[in-house]
């Protein structure tokens, strides 16, 4: 796997890192400065970087990680470049271009492509894809940790979804009621506490933790290196089995119905508050403990 890269962000650095070492791609976010806070320019280069390993029939897994040290802080709410509209290949479904829109033409139409519509189309790669998840895993990040099929955390490692303190019903891609129990799920979002690795492992979260957070790589790469000697068509008929299995357990009508909720929230904060996001800025939430 790369090695983790704390140098600071610039213009010229790419919001993702991808390279390709055998059977194996490694996709890694590359906004360290932001701990990996995903703003359009990462979530397009994310979303060509998926697209390129499962074009890639040399590969047979993809392992996602963050680069400095943190997985991903999450959406971007507060950085220099959080709204840059750049010229990105869009792909990621039938919406029209929201940057130039307002309201809901453009928050609904952005967040359906760029958050949900990604997540959904990514979590169905056929290939696996496992997160090697260090430092923060929270709120966006666990959106993409929750589209991988196996996580591998350092102990170091905590998960979070505190938006319910801008009173929004948890992040888009509502996975939580089938990546842990409901009653995990509502204490983890009523308290906006943070979840240890050995925590998330314990309710099933998480597939391995490792101790030593400088082993997190070695130990993701053994792994993904196992499951890359199995028969490429089997792995994408069992990864398409479980998901179909998830998604007869309601995951996908679930994440439909809530993300309705999700918006209704923005909406009232928009009518009520200072912004969409009930006034909690990226420092407000750091106050908060998020």
């Amino acid at each position: 796997m790369p090695a983790a890269q704390p140098a600071a962000d610039s213009a010229s650095e790419p919001p993702v890192l991808y390279e390709a070492r055998g059977r194996v791609a490694y996709v890694t976010m590359n906004r360290p400065r932001y701990r990996n806070a995903q703003n359009s320019a990462m979530t397009y280069a994310l979303d060509e970087a998926f697209y390129r390993a499962a074009e890639d029939g040399d590969v047979k897994v993809v392992v996602l990680a963050g680069a400095g040290e943190h997985f991903s802080a999450g959406h971007d709410i507060g950085t220099p470049e959080r709204d840059a509209h750049l010229a990105f290949e869009r792909r990621a479904g039938l919406w029209w271009d929201h940057s130039d829109k307002r309201g809901a033409e453009s928050r609904f139409a952005r967040e359906s492509e760029v958050y949900l519509g990604m997540c959904r189309r990514w979590r169905e790669l056929p290939k696996p894809v496992i997160a090697s998840v260090h430092g923060a895993c929270v709120a966006g990040g666990l959106m993409l940790a929750w589209v991988c099929d196996l996580i591998v955390a350092s102990e170091d490692a905590f998960f979070a979804d505190p938006v319910v303190r801008m009173g929004i019903p948890g992040v888009e891609y509502f996975a939580h009621p089938w990546v842990m129990p409901p009653r995990i799920a509502k204490e983890f979002l009523f308290t906006g506490d943070r979840m240890s690795a050995r925590r998330a492992y314990e309710v099933g979260m998480v597939n391995r933790v490792v101790e030593d957070r400088a082993e997190l790589a070695s130990v993701t790469r053994g792994l993904a290196e196992r499951v890359a000697d199995m028969p490429r068509l089997g792995l994408a008929l069992t990864k398409r089995a479980v998901n179909q299995a998830e998604d007869l357990q309601g995951l996908h009508a679930g994440m439909d119905s809530v993300f309705g909720l999700h918006h209704l929230a923005h909406a009232h904060n928009a009518e009520t508050a200072a912004d969409p996001l009930g006034g909690m800025d990226v420092h407000a939430m750091k106050k908060a403990g998020a």
